[in-house]
């Protein structure tokens, strides 16, 4: 009888669990729905996404063939945004620079989010040396700029979509790590965490159970919110020649190519440049709107 009623119980406290946790995100999209500069970013962010899902049906043409005689053509109704030096359709080449600079960027996060919160959480959960250790490592390569870090990475290991995404990642790494700790510190003496430690659970199992789940809202904010950077690195780092080369679209290496053509043809710089603009815009609004959702005390 007592087994029963004590999985009844159990039961019912999972059933309260979740209906607190649909609860919170109808709350939370409730506040982000109101705020219709994020909404707008949203819509930004799903276009782009869209876009560079579908870019083989949505393009108009093949982004890599080449029309000798129809070379720098300006924008019209066979090309909404002109040709290049190529004859290259221009809107084609800047739907599919928005899958590279997608693909390059989610990579580079995920790598960078997954190194730098194990650093992160281990360091503020373990303490002691180890995380003074892994601190200073971290301060090191905080106070060399990002990009400049990422030019050395991506000169030493070579141009290419993985490469880029390396030399991106690495320049990430300490402020993902520098933001776990912090959360982990603020979380590690809280009463649950103290109440898994006397129930038995291992440092591990705490870890993974306890505190990871609890960093989840600062953490994508921060992603949400650093993407749009990086798109913006990797841009920069194929305009000077470092990142994806031609013939691969991208974004920087496009406003690279047209820039000696800018004052004849603008459409070649500025439409890709319009779009690099339009997607960190996004990015931002979006990620400034989902912070204000997030943050509790704003529920007033």
């Amino acid at each position: 009888m007592k087994s029963y009623e004590q999985a009844n119980a159990v039961e019912g406290a999972e059933d309260s669990g979740k209906m607190r946790s649909r609860s919170q995100m109808k709350d939370i999209w409730r506040r982000l729905a109101r705020n219709k500069l994020a909404m707008f970013g949203l819509v930004i962010i799903v276009i782009l996404v869209i876009a560079a899902v579908f870019a083989n049906f949505i393009a108009p043409y093949d982004h890599t063939a080449q029309d000798l005689k129809n070379t720098f053509a300006g924008p019209s109704k066979a090309h909404l945004m002109g040709t290049d030096e190529f004859g290259r359709d221009i809107l084609s080449r800047v739907i599919f620079g928005g899958r590279i600079s997608l693909l390059v960027a989610i990579t580079a996060i995920a790598m960078a989010l997954v190194v730098g919160g194990l650093i992160g959480v281990s360091a503020g959960f373990l303490g002691g040396a180890y995380d003074g250790t892994l601190m200073r490592v971290m301060d090191v390569l905080m106070a060399i700029p990002g990009f400049l870090l990422a030019v050395c990475v991506s000169a030493a290991l070579g141009s290419g979509v993985i490469n880029t995404a390396i030399a991106i990642a690495v320049g990430c790494v300490p402020g993902y790590a520098r933001l776990m700790r912090a959360l982990v510190l603020s979380i590690r003496d809280q009463e649950y965490v103290e109440a898994a430690r006397v129930c038995g659970e291992s440092r591990f199992g705490i870890m993974i159970k306890e505190v990871v789940p609890n960093t989840l809202s600062p953490i994508i904010v921060e992603t949400t919110l650093r993407i749009g950077a990086c798109i913006l690195m990797i841009s920069s780092l194929s305009f000077i020649g470092l990142g994806v080369k031609p013939p691969v679209a991208e974004w920087g290496s496009m406003l690279s190519d047209g820039r000696q053509y800018i004052r004849q043809y603008w459409h070649m710089v500025t439409f890709p440049g319009l779009a690099i603009m339009a997607t960190l815009f996004g990015f931002n609004l979006f990620g400034d709107g989902l912070r204000d959702a997030l943050d509790p005390r704003l529920k007033r």
